[in-house]
Formats: C-alpha cells, structure tokens, sequence
C-alpha cells in the first residue's frame, strides 16, 4: 500500500455477540487492502452485545466503494455501525451561558490542536464570549432565552446545529434545561457537564452549599443529554480531595478546574468514535 494514496478510518459497530466476528470484521478489511493500525472490543455478558472499534488505513481507490460494501456486509451481523474518516474533524457546536471556563478549555486545546474538532460557532443565552468567540474567530450567536420564548429560541438554535452541519453539541455550562424535543434530536450527539454533587446539592450556588456541609470530595461528571435531567449515560468522571481549610472560591476553583477536563476528555474520546452507547451506559475505548 501506497501510504500517500491510503486514508484512515475508523469504524464503530456493535451486534449480537456471535462468534467470528472480529475474524469476519478483519477478513472484510483485509480482502480491501485495509491495514488495521488499532481495534479493541469489548463483550457485554448482561446484554449479550458485542461492541469493536477499528481504526484502519485503506487505498484510495478501495476506500469508494467501501461504505456500501460493508452496509451489505454488516446486514448478515445485525450492526448497528458508524464509519469516518480521520481526516475530518468533528463539525462542533458550544453552547455556554456566563460562567466560561469550560468553553475557553475547549477553545484552547482545540487550537493547539489536542482535540479533532471544527468548532462552527458558539452559541449563547447571554453576551459574555462574544469577545472570546471573536478571538478565536468563531461565529458568535446570541438567543436570549426566557420561559416565553423558549421554543422559538430552541428552533433557532437548532437552525444553527443544522446549518453548521454539527455531529456534535457541547453544552459547555450551558445553564438552560433543553427541552425533551431538542434533546431527542440531539440524542448520542450532545454532551454536557455539571458539578458531581447531584442530587445532594440542587440548584443555586451549589459549592456554597458544598462548602456549608464541609464535603470531602467535589467532582464532575460529562454525560450525553437525554430528555431526563442530568442522567444521561456517563462518559467520564473525575473527583478532587478537600479539607476544612478549603474556602467556598477554593472549591469553586477545584470544581472549574476539574470540570474543564473531565469534559475536555469526554470531548476527545467521542470526537475520536471511542464512546459506543450501550443502553443507559457507554462503552468506551481509550
């Protein structure tokens, strides 16, 4: 194989377990000059799901007609499956509302280019980052949200997600709940982050009350949004140890800090096709 001729791609699929079928999946890729350069899978013995992803280089001549190849393929497994092309970089839309320090997180790294995004706009209930957007030279939208507006600001921003063409929607703290209309069209495509006191500390100010009840541990939890609040299936979680010394700004601090990256991790796994959607969990392949 020529390597300046070859793309990569990866592939996502999951199936009834059977057997065979990572000898099937890599006959397949092998008959079609594929080179396999990763693959991993996992068996769910609770469900009896099988779930594999592979990534793989494939002559450019191959690579045409390899799509609908492996549709008639995967029919004789049951698949459910996803493939993509490295080269293209996950289209992205943030939504944010006044606290930012997740959206600048993201900004950042996908610049320095830790993360495989095209981030195609940020849009925003409040006008805080358009300054930051514009730095950054992405399209900035501002929609105002209020209880009597709500559906026709939803309609806009999902006119703007269709418009960008986005596979994926960051919901950076973006402190409006999504309605179960909105959520279901985002379903498997929107991740959002929240502080992992839930459910024990609800509501406003959240590390105030954390700090009232001298907790230990304060995490984050990044999780794809699904019409019921906050219980979507997780992707990742991180926790930080605190002490009595610790003021309601430090745990603020701590609590920022740990939720720019757990969700900066959830971003890079799903933006790289590792996290395949198994019921109310995820199977991920780091």
């Amino acid at each position: 194989m020529n390597p300046l001729a070859s793309s990569t791609y990866i592939l996502t699929l999951s199936c009834p377990d059977r057997t065979g079928i990572v000898h099937a999946v890599s006959g397949f890729l092998l008959e079609r000059g594929g080179n396999i350069e990763e693959a991993a899978q996992y068996n769910d013995h609770d469900t009896g799901l099988f779930f594999m992803r592979v990534q793989f280089a494939c002559d450019m001549a191959n690579a045409t007609t390899l799509e609908t190849q492996w549709g008639e393929f995967a029919q004789t497994f049951g698949m459910k499956w996803d493939l993509h092309a490295t080269a293209q970089p996950m289209r992205t839309v943030i939504m944010v509302s006044k606290e930012g320090h997740c959206l600048n997180d993201l900004l950042f790294r996908w610049k320095s280019g830790l993360l495989p995004l095209d981030i195609r706009a940020i849009v925003s209930n409040h006008r805080e980052f358009y300054q930051l957007a514009a730095s950054y030279n992405v399209p900035f939208h501002h929609i105002p949200v209020t209880k009597d507006n709500k559906a026709q600001a939803e309609a806009k921003q999902h006119e703007i997600i269709q418009a960008e063409g986005a596979e994926l929607v960051v919901l950076a703290r973006y402190m409006q709940i999504l309605s179960d209309d909105l959520c279901r069209k985002l379903a498997g495509r929107a991740i959002n982050i929240h502080h992992s006191f839930l459910p024990s500390f609800k509501g406003a100010k959240p590390y105030y009350q954390a700090h009232d009840r001298g907790v230990k541990l304060i995490g984050a939890t990044a999780h794809y949004v699904t019409a019921d609040l906050d219980e979507g299936p997780i992707i990742e979680q991180d926790v930080a140890r605190v002490d009595h010394s610790k003021t309601v700004e430090d745990l603020t601090a701590q609590g920022r800090d740990t939720e720019s990256q757990v969700l900066a991790r959830a971003v890079k796994w799903h933006s790289e096709h590792r996290v395949l959607i198994n019921g109310h969990k995820t199977v991920i392949f780091k």
